[in-house]
């Protein structure tokens, strides 16, 4: 009897693959780098063929990995990067490689659209909660008629990365609430915008846009052609899926009303789930749209656990390749006062600059304070506080959030710096169980679809666990509240330029 659940997360340089059992816990995992082109400045894109592949490997990697074969899966579950825009004919062919979330072209066409329209952004705002990225699906649209009108006239459907591996794995077209919504579409109604499609001057195309479904329903069933691609067994049923940010929410058992949740993954983000669209602050953040009824007001940061591998490879050439890495590391800062002496790191690494708690795209990661008397130790340790900080800055700029945040990401392996969130922000730091959780929350999708659970949020809480707990240390705070007002002076001072 089939009675596991195998969920994909597609990222843009790695797809991941995991089955999971009807308890949610973890069996198996497959995975396959996939490497991202940049053929122009500001351009991502992913090779359509090449994603698929890795998919379909990813997927016999982690069969295998769990001991279980394609007729042992009850169903299979959808997330991957956001946005972006994959151009398909209507016989499932792609046009041309597809874009993804990170890629900035769009930029001057925005930039005119903004001169045309003075209050564009906040249109958009108050219609999805979004900061605008370049890389949404309606700015790419747009860009897309002036630049390759020809290759956008043959497209009959223009995809998400979820929606064109859907594609792929059942031959149906469809898209999802999470996806529609930060298009920019609607937050209130769950759905695409008429009026921002006709902002983006591409009503007409409408069309071309899939139809919208619940992400726990089911959207198809594997074909011949991808059971032979993959080990899965035809027929078995494929859920629609969500973006990779929702579905980590409800891999990581956040899906309930006034939970914080943190990833500090390559991106840094911090938010709380919402039972209705929170729009303030006003223009700054993210908002995504749950599966559920639900909404996960988000503070973004972009660059996370990035600042502490820039750290490895430039500041410690040295141990970068010792097995025992971060052992040593953590040894190096431990002796050093909270507040670091001073040294101060801003860790604004991305760039495309920061969406909160203020939005500049010209903003850059920075030391500050450095004197002779700071070492390479000191340099390590303002890296650590300086995200720590960062995660401070977006906590306070919610509304809502419970003193309890589960906290998930590569950065949620140290214990040193997951305390060091804890003492910070003054709030309790739930570390789940498990590692792959927006493979996790693909896989509780596709287990709801089919009936497993009554629904979404009974999937998402009910298989929570805990791996470890971190208190706060009040007897620090002080220290910590005085780090913070240097590290905020610094960063105030630093956006002014």
């Amino acid at each position: 009897m089939a009675n596991f659940f195998l969920g994909i997360d597609a990222g843009s340089s790695v797809t991941k693959v995991a089955v999971f059992d009807e308890n949610g816990q973890q069996l198996g995992i497959g995975f396959r780098r996939i490497r991202l082109q940049r053929p122009h400045p500001g351009w991502s894109e992913l090779e359509p063929d090449l994603a698929w592949s890795a998919v379909g490997a990813a997927i016999r990697a982690a069969l295998d990995n769990a001991g279980v074969v394609g007729d042992d899966i009850a169903a299979v579950g959808l997330s991957a990067a956001m946005v972006g825009a994959w151009l398909v004919e209507d016989n499932g062919s792609a046009l041309r490689p597809g874009i993804v979330w990170e890629d900035s072209r769009a930029q001057g066409l925005l930039d005119r659209r903004a001169s045309d329209v003075p209050d564009f952004y906040q249109r958009i705002f108050q219609s999805n909660g979004c900061v605008l990225q370049q890389g949404c699906t309606l700015p790419l649209l747009a860009w897309l008629r002036i630049h390759e009108p020809d290759v956008l006239d043959r497209a009959a459907h223009v995809f998400s990365y979820k929606d064109f591996l859907r594609l792929k794995l059942t031959g149906r077209v469809a898209a999802d609430r999470t996806e529609a919504a930060v298009a920019p579409g609607s937050a209130r109604k769950r759905d695409h915008s008429p009026e921002m499609l006709a902002l983006f001057e591409v009503a007409d195309l409408a069309h071309k846009l899939p139809p919208v479904a619940d992400s726990e329903t089911i959207g198809g069933f594997v074909t011949a052609i991808a059971a032979a691609a993959t080990g899965l067994a035809e027929g078995t049923p494929v859920a629609i899926g969500s973006g990779d940010v929702p579905a980590t929410v409800i891999g990581a058992s956040a899906l309930e009303t006034g939970m914080a949740m943190a990833v500090l993954g390559t991106t840094c983000m911090v938010g709380v789930v919402c039972d209705q669209p929170v729009f303030t602050p006003p223009d700054l953040g993210l908002l995504f749209t749950l599966p559920g009824e639900n909404w996960f007001r988000a503070m973004v940061n972009v660059a996370g656990t990035l600042n502490l591998d820039w750290a490895i490879e430039t500041l410690l050439p040295d141990i970068a390749r010792e097995p025992d890495l971060y052992a040593r590391m953590e040894a190096m800062i431990a002796p050093l006062p909270i507040g670091n002496e001073g040294l101060i790191y801003l860790p604004y690494l991305s760039e495309s600059g920061i969406i909160a708690p203020v939005v500049s795209r010209e903003a850059r990661a920075a030391f500050c304070g450095l004197t002779p008397r700071h070492a390479r130790p000191h340099m390590i340790r303002a890296v650590y506080e300086g995200v720590v900080l960062a995660m401070r800055d977006l906590y306070q700029s919610l509304e809502g959030a419970s003193d309890k945040i589960l906290l998930t990401g590569g950065g949620a392996r140290s214990l040193t710096w997951t305390q060091m969130i804890a003492d910070a922000l003054g709030a309790t730091v739930l570390v789940p169980a498990g590692t792959e959780f927006g493979a996790r929350g693909a896989a509780l999708l596709a287990a709801t679809a089919i009936g497993q659970f009554g629904s979404i949020r009974e999937a998402s809480v009910a298989t929570r666990r805990i791996q470890r707990r971190h208190e706060p240390d009040r007897s620090v705070k002080p220290a910590w509240d005085h780090a913070f007002e240097n590290y905020r002076a610094r960063r105030d001072s630093a956006l002014r330029r």
